[in-house]
C-alpha cells in the first residue's frame, strides 16, 4: 500500500502543476482574503481530483463512460462558470486585503473550486494515462486503490499549499493598492481560460 501512496503523491504533484483556472482562483483569494481562503480553494480542487482518481483507480467504467459521453455538456457548464467568476473577479473594487473568517464564505470558496474541478471529465483519461505511465495496471485491491487515491490527494494539496504560501508571501510584501490591479489580472486569466474551454467545446 505504501508504494501506491507514493505513486499517488507523484501523480498528484504532476497533475496539479498545470494550475489553470483554480490556480488563478487560489492566488487571487489568498491575496485578498489570506491563507485560509487559498487553502479552502485548493481543497475543493483536490477533492474533485480525488473523485476522478477513484473512477480510474477502481475501474468504475459505468461512471467514466457516462461522464465522457456527456463531457461536452459538462465542459460547457464549466466554461460558463469560469467566465462568470472571471467577470466578477475583474469587477472587484475592494483595494484592502482582509482575512476571511466567515463560515459561509469558506464553503462558497470550496464549492466554487470543486465545481471548476469536477466539470472536467477528461481528467479521468489523464489519471488513467498517469496510472499506466507509473506501471499501475490491472485490478487493484481496496487497500491499494485507497492508498492511490489518498496519495493523489496529498500530492495535489501539496501543490495548492505551496501556491498559497507563495501568494501569501507576495501579499505581505506587496502594496495594498496593487490589489485592484491583481484582481483584474486574475479575472482576465479566468475569462481567457473559460473562453478557451468554450471555443474548444464548440469546435469539437
Amino acid at each position: 500500500m505504501g508504494s501506491f501512496i507514493l505513486k499517488g503523491i507523484l501523480i498528484g504533484l504532476l497533475f496539479g502543476v498545470p494550475a489553470g483556472a483554480v490556480g488563478a482562483m487560489t492566488a487571487q483569494r489568498t491575496l485578498n482574503y489570506g491563507v485560509k481562503a487559498g487553502l479552502l480553494t485548493g481543497l475543493g480542487s483536490s477533492v474533485a481530483d480525488c473523485l476522478y482518481a477513484c473512477v480510474g483507480a477502481f475501474g468504475l467504467t459505468l461512471i467514466s463512460d457516462f461522464l465522457l459521453k456527456y463531457q461536452n455538456i459538462v465542459n460547457l457548464a464549466g466554461g460558463c462558470l469560469i467566465v462568470e467568476m472571471g467577470i466578477r473577479m475583474f469587477r472587484m473594487k475592494s483595494s484592502k486585503a482582509k482575512d476571511t473568517q466567515d463560515y459561509t464564505e469558506g464553503i462558497r470558496m470550496f464549492a466554487s473550486s470543486f465545481a471548476v474541478g469536477i466539470t472536467n471529465p477528461a481528467a479521468i483519461l489523464t489519471f488513467l494515462f498517469a496510472f499506466s505511465w507509473f506501471g499501475i495496471h490491472g485490478q487493484r485491491g481496496l487497500a491499494e486503490g485507497i492508498g492511490l487515491v489518498c496519495g493523489v490527494f496529498i500530492g495535489t494539496y501539496i501543490w495548492w499549499g505551496t501556491l498559497t504560501g507563495a501568494a501569501s508571501m507576495f501579499r505581505k510584501k506587496s502594496k495594498k493598492d496593487c490589489l485592484p490591479v491583481m484582481n483584474r489580472v486574475f479575472g482576465l486569466i479566468l475569462i481567457l481560460f473559460g473562453a478557451v474551454i468554450l471555443v474548444r467545446n464548440f469546435l469539437n
